[in-house]
């Protein structure tokens, strides 16, 4: 056959080809998406298990109003830190024998702690103009700290919120879809989301916002704070104390929801500062309290527990106006980090 008549066969051959090969390519990519194995939870669980503490981090609007809920703010110039060391909160994880940091991503006034496009209500238009969350993932890849995110479902900014009255956040389901798409496609592996349902739902029910989660990572852990905790697979403990997965008690006052039958971890939390008159008690209070903290010895004691019954044990911490750990909080976090390092040298 001549080099001509070859050019035209191929010429009459080559859109079946291109066909076949197309064709050949979508089977062997749908052979692999099918074949594909499920995100094993149980051996997810265990990884969560063994970092068994980390640093819940409150830093937002409520750090500069010195009141736990700060309503009414329409200038995001409100949050006015210049500065962030998030290298100082990985390293004072790092030390304490944390696995991974809780980071506040968003709380009920809608001030977002990252770069979303979703709204100008975010930290970088603020005088910081830092994308703090993207900062963070850095500091935590920098120490090999773990990172998980708490989001507030409702929102005082979306459609039919009553700013800072009781409960009532807002429904913006697909604002609410979006902003979780951003925070679980442009961070990084998300260990699990702390659900926040003081303000509701934002719309999305608990268990399409489960389903959401799960289609962008499989493998992050979802919980709610309360409300309808079907399918939830993390159970959240807020004011929480340690104890066995099955005792629903162990979740703290707030919990007066039917446990769901995924959960495969429990988690619990508090903060830092004991109860004290004035200021917020999550986030930074007032420098008066500067040398309010609760003891070494209760936190131990917890991290203790935790490993017991196999929870992780978040304790929350709120940086200052500069955006900085406390002192006393970092001293306090190095020496349980140094009596679990001796705990393990015993052994």
């Amino acid at each position: 056959m001549n080099v001509r008549g070859r050019s035209r066969l191929s010429s009459f051959q080559a859109p079946l080809v291109a066909g076949l090969c197309i064709a050949a390519f979508f089977g062997a990519a749908l052979a692999q998406t099918a074949a594909a194995p499920a995100v094993d939870m149980a051996r997810r669980a265990a990884e969560l298990k063994s970092l068994r503490w980390g640093m819940f981090i409150c830093w937002s609007f409520s750090t500069f109003s010195g009141k736990e809920w700060t309503p009414g703010i329409r200038d995001v110039s409100f949050f006015r830190a210049r500065s962030v060391d998030t290298d100082q909160w990985a390293r004072t994880a790092k030390e304490a024998g944390m696995g991974y940091i809780l980071f506040l991503t968003k709380h009920h006034d809608g001030f977002c702690l990252w770069d979303t496009a979703t709204t100008d209500r975010k930290v970088t238009r603020s005088p910081l103009r830092r994308d703090v969350l993207r900062q963070l993932r850095r500091s935590c890849d920098r120490y090999g700290i773990r990172l998980a995110l708490y989001f507030s479902e409702g929102d005082w900014t979306w459609p039919g919120a009553e700013d800072g009255k009781g409960q009532k956040g807002g429904s913006h389901p697909e604002m609410k879809k979006a902003q979780l798409k951003e925070l679980l496609t442009g961070y990084g592996p998300i260990e699990y989301i702390w659900f926040d349902h003081a303000v509701g739902t934002g719309g999305l029910s608990h268990k399409d916002t489960l389903e959401f989660v799960k289609s962008l990572q499989p493998g992050c852990f979802v919980g709610f704070n309360h409300g309808d905790q079907q399918g939830a697979d993390i159970r959240l403990g807020e004011m929480g104390r340690p104890g066995p997965l099955e005792e629903h008690a162990s979740a703290g006052p707030y919990m007066r929801d039917a446990p769901s039958r995924n959960y495969l971890l429990a988690e619990f939390t508090y903060p830092i500062l004991p109860p004290h008159q004035g200021g917020a008690q999550w986030f930074y209070s007032l420098p008066a309290h500067d040398r309010l903290c609760h003891p070494a010895e209760k936190l131990f004691q917890d991290y203790r527990g935790a490993v017991l019954f196999g929870n992780i044990f978040s304790i929350d911490v709120g940086p200052d106006y500069r955006g900085r750990l406390r002192k006393i909080d970092v001293e306090t976090l190095r020496q349980v980090g140094q009596w679990i390092r001796d705990t393990q040298k015993e052994k």
